[in-house]
């Protein structure tokens, strides 16, 4: 996630307090980044375009300040590396050759392909995404890079289109904290894992409760404050769901580029970057 100062919030959408209203106002703000990120072009008159910025070489220094290498970015195609995420999932993800990896809210795509990389040709990666115009980028992306074992879907995370017990592992980098409804998110996490099956995410977790003109507003949702919740809820979501050995792990030092996400208003002071592990039993 670069900086979201210029992100944009959507309008004309019902009241905030709806679970389709806050979808809404996120798909619209991030199918502008990928019209932004496409177009090249910025949304206003500051440097960053919707929180992209337009200059592929900041969106590389963002992704190596999250944890990928300099091989990762060289690794994909033009264009995945957007700039968006609060940390590297694959670092705890521990995939291996041939298996099915889904990316919950793929966005370009950029995940879908270093995790491709890894699970090789006999392995196969689905991203999903409920943004249309991140389906186009990501779909062109992958044709541009050639990749043979990538495709992706178009649905909400709450509602995925994949069949039960179908996937290896999950990865997900700085989404869940968008959704409206979390336990429904780590439900159907549940249901498409085969038995054994694993979640490696990263996401923002809240180290504190959050004061509510910061939880109730709508640009900080779409910007991955509002919406993140805190460690112990998480831990009570994961397991309702039916996961073991759930491990949440913040990071502190993710106060230095969050303090960049919103700057100015002090939203470092209540939310970090987490890993958020866990396995289906089997």
């Amino acid at each position: 996630m670069s900086d979201l100062s210029e992100l944009p919030v959507a309008t004309g959408t019902p009241s905030v307090d709806t679970k389709d209203a806050q979808r809404a106002r996120v798909r619209t703000a991030y199918g502008q980044v990928a019209q932004a990120s496409d177009a090249n072009d910025c949304c206003g008159e500051a440097s960053s375009c919707c929180g992209v910025s337009e200059d592929a070489q900041i969106n590389q220094l963002i992704s190596l300040r999250l944890g990928y290498t300099k091989a990762d970015l060289a690794m994909v195609p033009d264009g995945a590396d957007m700039g968006l995420g609060c940390g590297n999932p694959r670092a705890i993800a521990s995939l291996r050759p041939g298996e099915t990896v889904l990316d919950l809210g793929a966005g370009g795509g950029f995940d879908c392909f270093l995790a491709a990389a890894e699970v090789g040709p006999t392995g196969h990666v689905i991203g999903v995404d409920m943004t249309p115009d991140m389906l186009s980028k990501a779909r062109a992306n992958a044709a541009r890079g050639g990749y043979r074992n990538v495709s992706f879907r178009l649905g909400e995370i709450e509602h995925l289109p994949v069949a039960d017990a179908r996937v290896d592992v999950i990865i997900s980098n700085c989404v869940i904290n968008l959704s409206p409804d979390k336990p429904q998110v780590f439900g159907e996490a549940f249901r498409v894992l085969k038995p054994g099956g694993r979640l490696a995410i990263s996401d923002v977790v809240a180290t504190t409760e959050l004061p509510a003109a910061m939880r109730d507003d709508p640009y900080l949702h779409s910007a991955c404050v509002a919406g993140a919740s805190q460690v112990d809820e998480l831990e009570q979501m994961l397991a309702a769901a039916g996961f073991i050995d759930v491990e949440i792990a913040p990071k502190d030092e993710s106060k230095a580029f969050i303090r960049d996400w919103v700057p100015g208003r002090g939203v470092e002071d209540y939310v970090v970057s987490a890993t958020i592990a866990g396995r289906k039993p089997g």
